[in-house]
């Protein structure tokens, strides 16, 4: 399993693992993804939208450790799926816990970007 590390201070630092799983570069997130932790999330995904574009591995972001997101980390995600749309990659969210899911339905977040149940679900419609 890989990590990609972004530090912002000697305080603060965010590591999203990565793996792939059939042929789909699977990024976990986990804890709160809210006001404070949104500008450091953004800079974490930075080096993985890089890479999401036509021909490149789709990118499903494995939310299941997530347990609150805040509207700061909606917008984060937003760009994120804008910036993927504009390079003709795919990018996407799954296995969402209640809360969380609950936030994306109320906000019609799931109309933004595709949200899958769980890893395997995703990886039977994104992967080779």
């Amino acid at each position: 399993m890989a990590y990609l590390k972004f530090e912002l201070s000697a305080f603060s630092l965010m590591n999203l693992p990565t793996r792939e799983q059939s042929g789909v570069l699977i990024v976990s997130v986990s804890g709160r993804v809210d006001h404070l932790a949104s500008e450091e999330f953004s800079l974490a995904i930075e080096p993985i939208l890089q890479n999401c574009r036509q021909g490149a591995l789709p990118v499903l972001l494995d939310f299941s450790g997530v347990e609150y997101i805040s509207s700061a980390g909606l917008r984060v995600l937003m760009l994120a799926s804008r910036r993927a749309k504009a390079e003709r990659g795919v990018f996407a969210v799954a296995a969402l816990q209640p809360l969380v899911q609950e936030v994306f339905a109320i906000s019609r977040f799931n109309l933004i970007m595709p949200c899958y149940v769980s890893i395997e679900a995703a990886c039977k419609v994104l992967g080779s």
